[in-house]
């Protein structure tokens, strides 16, 4: 038998098939036994476990008969024993249980940080792979809070070492671990080992700019907040980025890029969008200092369906500079987009403006998007004017080679269009993939619709979400009403995403 506490509380067979618990006190009643490991539990404490501030007249009654539903659920009285002491006690192991699974790796996976950084990350992130969700989500308050926080401050802690030992070890691309740190760094943005761990990361990306840049952040953060200066672990970090070991590469005689000035100041004849690329003028280099890589953002599910829109997508991004995916709210447009952008050769570096009200805020989200507000901070030490966004954002993009997606252009589809427009014509080596439910109305525009997902992807969406929703979960028991779900939502994914969970 395995118990699992790690989220919505489970108890399943030796073949991982779960078994019917149904109510909230028998889940409670189960977690409460589960998170004794074996121990003996008083009928005092579970009763506070279960019940919480409202408690039965009769509790020690209504207890011995949620134990008897309890047992015939689980099959059989062998399962909860009752303790001579008093109480009742679970007949399971420590690593039969989740928790103390999780405990017992995350201490072993600490240990051996220092010694094999590599074997380190593999334990670590089998331990954090047994969480579902909040630990011992089925108790009732306060109790669960109580019993909660040393398992959440345990998990925190070991996705720390997981970090580290992923920094440590290499195995992992620097770029990727960077959401996980910021993540952790809003939930304690005072944290001066997350903050050197975000730097160390950026740096390891190749991006030893947007690590000053959060060094920069670090520092007014904690003199505003706290009154004081970064410690000294920050203060050698910060030192070596000034002062790096290797010297920066320089371009090769007769490389250099055109100056910003020197860049077309309009369309020509044939616009930049539709211009093939043999005729396109030659893409910059990226910047010698080590260009990012983008901002995209690892997704945790399966990217279900879209093969043929995918590759039709990545032929259109090869030979054009403007791509727009328009269809409906919910079709699939932001996700084919960002898989889209992973896999092109240049950065990819995604603008969201579906929370933008004011079209004149479109430069600055994509200044934003790229990090250079940061980086302004450099002109303004030297007290130099900072420019107006759109004449920072062709600045920083004349010379260099990047995809910018453009999400949910609708909103402000005015001036989305503007600024792709202005930056097709005055920086070759950009390319834009927009998402709208209308196009953009720029010379060039190349569109491409996303139609809703055909019924056998629809069902595989719907049989992927599902099983990761309820363990178990097959559209093949009912194909009748998994295919009836799909056609009521007309295939769009978000919809069927959103009834698998």
């Amino acid at each position: 038998m395995r118990y699992l506490i790690l989220g919505v509380t489970e108890a399943r067979d030796e073949t991982g098939a779960p078994f019917p618990i149904g109510g909230a006190r028998l889940r409670a009643l189960l977690a409460a036994l589960a998170l004794r490991a074996g121990r003996r539990a008083s009928v005092a404490d579970l009763v506070d476990d279960v019940w919480g501030d409202d408690p039965p007249q009769d509790a020690p009654a209504a207890l011995q008969a949620l134990i008897a539903r309890l047992r015939r659920a689980l099959g059989g009285r062998d399962t909860i024993t009752a303790e001579s002491a008093g109480g009742y006690r679970l007949a399971a192991a420590p690593d039969d249980i989740d928790l103390h699974r999780f405990a017992r790796l995350a201490a072993q996976g600490g240990r051996e940080l220092a010694a094999d950084p590599a074997t380190a990350a593999r334990t670590l992130a089998a331990a954090l792979s047994l969480w579902r969700g909040p630990a011992l989500a089925d108790l009732p308050e306060p109790a669960r809070t109580a019993h909660a926080a040393g398992p959440e401050a345990r998990r925190s802690t070991a996705l720390r070492d997981r970090i580290e030992a992923d920094l440590r070890s290499g195995a992992t691309v620097p770029a990727a671990l960077l959401p996980e740190i910021e993540a952790l760094i809003e939930a304690s943005p005072y944290d001066e080992p997350l903050r050197a761990q975000q730097l160390r990361a950026l740096r390891a990306a190749g991006r030893p700019a947007d690590a000053l840049a959060a060094y920069e952040r670090t520092r007014r953060t904690l003199s505003d907040a706290l009154g004081t200066t970064p410690g000294p672990e920050l203060a050698t970090l910060h030192a070596q980025l000034l002062h790096p070991t290797h010297p920066t590469p320089q371009p090769k005689p007769g490389s250099a890029a055109p100056s910003a000035e020197a860049a077309p100041q309009s369309v020509a004849p044939q616009s930049a969008a539709q211009q093939p690329a043999a005729q396109q003028p030659a893409a910059p280099q990226a910047a010698a200092d080590g260009a990012a890589r983008g901002n995209l953002r690892p997704r945790l599910t399966s990217f279900v369906g879209r093969d043929p829109e995918l590759a039709a997508l990545r032929t259109d991004l090869a030979r054009l500079r403007l791509v727009t995916l328009t269809g409906p709210g919910g079709s699939g447009k932001t996700r084919l987009a960002e898989h889209a952008a992973a896999a092109h050769p240049e950065a990819g570096w995604i603008v969201e403006l579906a929370r933008l009200d004011d079209p004149a805020a479109v430069p600055g989200a994509v200044l934003s998007a790229l990090g250079l507000r940061e980086n302004s901070l450099v002109a303004r030490e030297n007290t130099v004017a900072a420019a107006d966004p759109t004449t920072q954002l062709v600045e920083h993009c004349a010379h260099r080679s990047l995809l910018l997606v453009l999400d949910n252009c609708e909103h402000v589809i005015g001036a989305a269009a503007e600024l792709a427009e202005e930056l097709l014509a005055r920086c070759p080596g950009v390319r834009i993939l927009a998402t709208s439910r209308e196009p953009l109305g720029v010379p060039g525009e190349s569109l491409r619709p996303v139609e809703p997902l055909p019924d056998p992807v629809a069902l595989r969406l719907l049989a992927d979400r599902g099983a990761a929703a309820r363990p178990g979960f097959r559209t093949e028991d009912d194909p009748g009403a998994a295919a009836e779900i799909c056609r009521r939502l007309d295939g769009l994914p978000l919809a069927i995403e959103l009834a698998a969970a």
